[in-house]
């Protein structure tokens, strides 16, 4: 099974693409907009008996009552898997309010990883444990904290990022499984009409003033069975078989993507044209396309991207036809010119020829686009007895023979073009023509 690229985690839409619900959409806001309003001043008394109750089931009662009223339902499934000796639990991440929800079901604390401590942080329910300048420490004073007396249990989230919760799980850190050898994993699903429930890049105080606009936003945990640590086992080992279970149990894939991967990629769409980066987003997986700004200075970019840079510019030489922002966005991936200009020539990638002029002394296979098949072949020139053989030649290592650390540039060109000839014709079963037969009918 093709494991999920990085984006196709994550969600980047907004709203809906149905034209039916965007036309429903439209009639509920007006509504919309004065729900929201009104649960605002709602929300402010929330927050106002939250900080007042003191802390136990009476205060989770009340609250999850009324942030029912915000539109933030909570349910749970298969609670009998609860283990009440478990101090640590385990779940996906989806929203910036999972610990909130999950803190209704049961008493627990999440600590509070990124951005500054202060009011905000309180607020909004994280622990504070001070400035941890690495996740060992904070392991460490985690490991403190939960061996004090009538401490309450912590919700970690191994993944450290949230996801759309629909295609894949990232890659579990293994922080969260040092601090003790048994964990609760919960599932984490979350429902919302009209809209997605999260969104790349989003803020906080955007998703929630979202969620008081939308009529109700269903959020709904599935307990599993508590899972320990074996003999002798690593961590490393222990957070990718949780990670393995709860993406079996979820119904979804377990991937080695990290949250570096998601905060790299969300860089690079910021070199994107709004246009660009609307299509890559809006095309399948397989066929987005990334580009630059045109006006972009080098010094503003990094060396990957100059490196990259550098690399489309060879592609495009050798294949004209193809758009630089289609050979750049596969060159992020595969790092490797051979293999990007093989996948533009094997269909693996799909793009739109663009118009480019031919010169007298070659005639390019992508000048002719929209030619049959018949006529694609007698257009070209004969291909040589040796074609089967060629290979395309590389253009970024350095070759091990003489001969090919000596080809031209002109050189280069013919081979991929025979390459791509000989892979044309076997690709329709075609036979090439005799040289003579095909001077005739130019």
């Amino acid at each position: 099974m093709e494991r999920p690229r990085v984006e196709q985690l994550l969600e980047f839409r907004r709203l809906p693409t149905d034209g039916f619900i965007r036309a429903l959409l439209v009639l509920y806001t007006p509504f919309g907009i004065c729900l929201m309003l009104l649960r605002i001043f709602i929300g402010l008394h929330v927050f106002l008996v939250s900080s007042a109750l003191p802390d136990g089931l009476l205060r989770r009662v009340i609250v999850r009552a009324m942030c029912a009223i915000l539109g933030m339902f909570v349910t749970q499934r298969d609670s009998r898997h609860q283990d009440k000796n478990v101090k640590t639990y385990i779940s996906n991440h989806i929203t910036q309010f999972d610990h909130n929800v999950l803190n209704f079901l049961t008493p627990c604390h999440t600590p509070l990883l990124e951005g500054q401590s202060g009011f905000v942080s309180w607020a909004r329910g994280f622990l504070e444990l001070g400035w941890m300048d690495n996740r060992t420490r904070l392991a460490e004073a985690l490991r403190q904290y939960s061996s004090l007396e009538g401490a309450r249990g912590l919700l970690l989230f191994p993944e450290d990022e949230t996801t759309s919760g629909k295609v894949g799980l990232l890659k579990f850190s293994s922080w969260p499984f040092t601090i003790d050898s048994i964990v609760q994993p919960l599932l984490l699903t979350v429902k919302r009409p009209f809209v997605s429930v999260n969104v790349a890049e989003s803020s906080w105080v955007t998703e929630l003033l979202w969620m008081f606009f939308i009529p109700f936003t269903v959020y709904q945990v599935r307990w599993l069975s508590s899972m320990s640590q074996m003999d002798e086992e690593p961590e490393e080992e222990f957070a990718a078989r949780v990670q393995e279970h709860l993406a079996m149990e979820l119904g979804v894939v377990s991937t080695q993507h990290t949250k570096s991967d998601k905060v790299e990629y969300l860089k690079r769409m910021k070199h994107m044209t709004p246009q660009a980066a609307s299509s890559a987003n809006s095309q399948p997986s397989g066929n987005r396309a990334r580009t630059f700004l045109p006006g972009l200075s080098i010094s503003s970019l990094s060396a990957e991207d100059v490196r990259i840079a550098g690399m489309a510019k060879q592609v495009k030489e050798v294949l004209p036809h193809v758009p630089l922002n289609v050979i750049q966005m596969d060159l992020v991936i595969t790092k490797c010119v051979d293999t990007t200009i093989t996948n533009l020539l094997e269909g693996r990638v799909q793009f739109t020829p663009e118009e480019v002029s031919v010169s007298p002394s070659s005639i390019s296979l992508s000048s002719k686009p929209h030619l049959a098949p018949s006529k694609l072949v007698t257009s070209l020139k004969k291909v040589p007895k040796d074609a089967p053989n060629a290979k395309p030649v590389s253009t970024t290592r350095f070759e091990k023979s003489p001969v090919d650390r000596h080809l031209s540039l002109q050189e280069r060109k013919e081979a991929l073009y025979a390459y791509a000839r000989r892979r044309y014709i076997e690709k329709h079963g075609l036979q090439p023509q005799s040289e003579e037969s095909q001077t005739e009918q130019l």
